[in-house]
């Protein structure tokens, strides 16, 4: 290894193949970092002759880590966080409270996380952010990689040492156009779900594992209809009428205003859970991080209620003719 720090390109290297190890190719890498794929696999070239080992082969049209790769990527990953941190160290040092903040969500949190950055932003102003939206087992793999410092998801991890701290709560509703046929219903109950056509995420999503145990603690048959990866196909595909539709409140807030969707009628619903603010117990957070952490928890469960009823101009009626 002393090879490898005595050689001026070091850092350009270990950037490319953290990037390669992220993207999973040299060209997504390469429009990444905003360089020609020549340049990032001469980095890596570079980066094999100083270790003398190969770090990545090609897997079909992809690429992936050797094993050498694999403890190269590790340090890699760690070597540019603590860098990243030391600049912001520094900064704050001169008063300057910048940094990056690194923020990971789960598809749902998208809806809340953007309110929260606004008001953040103006209290610190000098923060960048980076903020990626994923199913949970993404939002799981990136915190557990340090690809993100915090995460915002409905559950904490279980595979993850963590610290998870509650700071709003979560509703969760079954909903259906207007029209459905089960609104007509002056009774009902979560046993008259079983026969509909329910329009679920998929296997891994929080609103997936909250329904799924709703139907099992009452002992009843869950009747799966429509399996999608997107809220907004669900919701498409509810006001259309094509079925019952299972989904986070704060994900279908403007169609619940403007009365494209309404809530079933029946005792129980909507079904309270709560937001959490994840990070991994055994690595120290960048100073935005905490910086941010702390204002979700003092502020955010402020912020999204009145996210939700301030008007919301995504959609415009049309004009009248």
């Amino acid at each position: 290894m002393l090879s490898l720090i005595s050689r001026p390109a070091t850092f350009r290297q270990l950037k490319a193949l953290d990037m390669v190890t992220r993207l999973g190719s040299v060209s997504r890498a390469a429009e990444e970092m905003n360089l020609t794929q020549p340049a990032v696999s001469l980095q890596i070239r570079q980066l094999e002759e100083a270790i003398g080992a190969r770090v990545l082969q090609r897997v079909g049209r992809g690429v992936q880590l050797t094993a050498a790769g694999e403890i190269l990527a590790r340090y890699a990953r760690e070597i540019l966080q603590l860098w990243s941190e030391a600049g912001d160290e520094v900064a704050a040092l001169k008063g300057d409270l910048g940094g990056t903040l690194r923020i990971g969500a789960i598809t749902t949190a998208e809806y809340l996380i953007p309110p929260i950055l606004v008001k953040f932003a103006e209290t610190r102003p000098h923060v960048k952010t980076y903020f990626k939206v994923g199913n949970r087992e993404d939002i799981i793999r990136m915190l557990a990689t340090h690809e993100i410092d915090l995460a915002v998801m409905g559950s904490p991890p279980r595979e993850l040492r963590t610290n998870a701290t509650e700071f709003a709560k979560h509703p969760m509703a079954f909903v259906a156009a207007p029209d459905h046929r089960l609104m007509r219903r002056k009774r009902l109950s979560l046993k008259d779900l079983e026969s509909a056509n329910l329009l679920v995420r998929e296997r891994g999503a929080g609103t997936r594992s909250t329904v799924e145990s709703l139907f099992k603690a009452s002992s009843l048959r869950l009747h799966i209809g429509s399996e999608l990866s997107s809220n907004e196909a669900i919701k498409q595909m509810a006001e259309a009428g094509l079925g019952v539709a299972f989904l986070s409140l704060h994900a279908c807030a403007l169609e619940l205003r403007t009365g494209l969707l309404a809530q079933l009628p029946f005792a129980g619903n909507p079904v309270e859970r709560e937001w959490y603010v994840v990070t991994l117990s055994d690595r120290r957070i960048s100073q935005a991080a905490g910086l941010f952490r702390d204002f979700v928890v003092e502020h955010g469960a402020h912020v999204i209620d009145n996210a939700k009823t301030s008007p919301d101009r995504r959609r415009k009626s049309a004009p009248a003719r």
